[in-house]
């Protein structure tokens, strides 16, 4: 805050805390000629009478008080302009010591978890319910309360995992986060397949979940297939399948990230993807980023155990 606006500042506060003591004394003294108490002839109905009593001593004492108190206050915390307050309080302080607080008692509550596995975690009931409460604060917003995800963010209840789902790969994610990147294609093909050439490779794409007959009678898929081999399988696989270092996801189940429709794979290719999981161990920690990469395991195995260990695919 610059001079000019501290004393502007100033000037108002003092002029206003001025006022309020002149307003009190001016209102509350008698003068000369003022009609007595009870007799002021504003009557109403014939007997509702206005009165022109004076309020109590103990009252406008009150006020007064006030008007000291807040003196007081404004001289030990800072409310004039750039003066700090003789307390020296601030709100930055107050945060720091708040949270210093809170830290302490985060950190008795995770105390007993820090040396534990995430996998161990994961069977642990007192750490799950505190990874779900820690997961429906940082994580619900883009997977959902659930975990279930949405359109561009992952369904975190099944068993495919396009990092890795070791408890290591899991965690490393919450920690380091990921970013995937699947790059624009469209010129590419057209150069290498002409104008049709995204659509043979949707048709190629949608072929790989059944390697049995992707190619019989199907003339897209079969034009698809050497485009796709040529740019694709660098990534995804020969068989589809992807790769978990990249993050390139398998091809060859039924779980699309951003739409399973020909249009939503063909925007894909034509226009990419770029997925941002940010990065949560600064925010969380190592312990809590445990046991919320424990209880995300927990969701997914889960759903394996419902599907009697089929899965569901992720």
């Amino acid at each position: 805050m610059s001079a000019g606006w501290s004393w502007y500042v100033i000037a108002l506060v003092v002029l206003n805390i001025a006022g309020c003591a002149w307003l009190l004394w001016w209102t509350a003294r008698r003068r000369p000629g003022d009609p007595k108490p009870e007799d002021t002839s504003h009557v109403w109905d014939g007997d509702l009478t206005e009165y022109n009593k004076p309020l109590p001593k103990w009252w406008i004492n009150l006020f007064y008080l006030t008007i000291v108190f807040s003196i007081g206050y404004l001289l030990w915390y800072p409310g004039l302009g750039a003066f700090a307050g003789y307390g020296k309080w601030t709100s930055t302080s107050e945060h720091d010591r708040q949270k210093a607080a809170d830290t302490a008692r985060l950190d008795e509550t995770f105390a007993p978890f820090r040396t534990a596995s995430v996998a161990d975690l994961s069977r642990d009931p007192q750490a799950l319910a505190l990874g779900r409460s820690i997961f429906g604060n940082t994580c619900a917003t883009c997977h959902g309360s659930s975990g279930q995800g949405a359109i561009g963010y992952p369904n975190l209840t099944d068993d495919v995992w396009h990092w890795g789902g070791e408890p290591e790969r899991v965690l490393q994610s919450i920690v380091e986060g990921r970013e995937g990147v699947m790059p624009e294609w469209e010129k590419v093909l057209t150069g290498m397949g002409g104008e049709n050439a995204v659509d043979y490779v949707v048709a190629y794409v949608r072929a790989l979940g059944d390697p049995d007959v992707r190619l019989k009678n199907n003339f897209l898929a079969a034009q698809g297939r050497p485009l796709y081999e040529g740019v694709c399988v660098a990534c995804h696989g020969v068989d589809g399948t992807g790769n978990q270092d990249l993050g390139a996801p398998s091809l060859a189940d039924d779980y699309w990230l951003y739409g399973d429709s020909n249009e939503a794979i063909a925007t894909a290719i034509r226009s990419g993807r770029h997925g941002v999981m940010p990065a949560h161990g600064e925010l969380l920690g190592e312990t809590r980023a445990k046991l919320v990469a424990a209880y995300v395991l927990s969701l997914s195995a889960k759903r394996t155990a419902a599907a009697g260990g089929a899965g569901a695919g992720q």
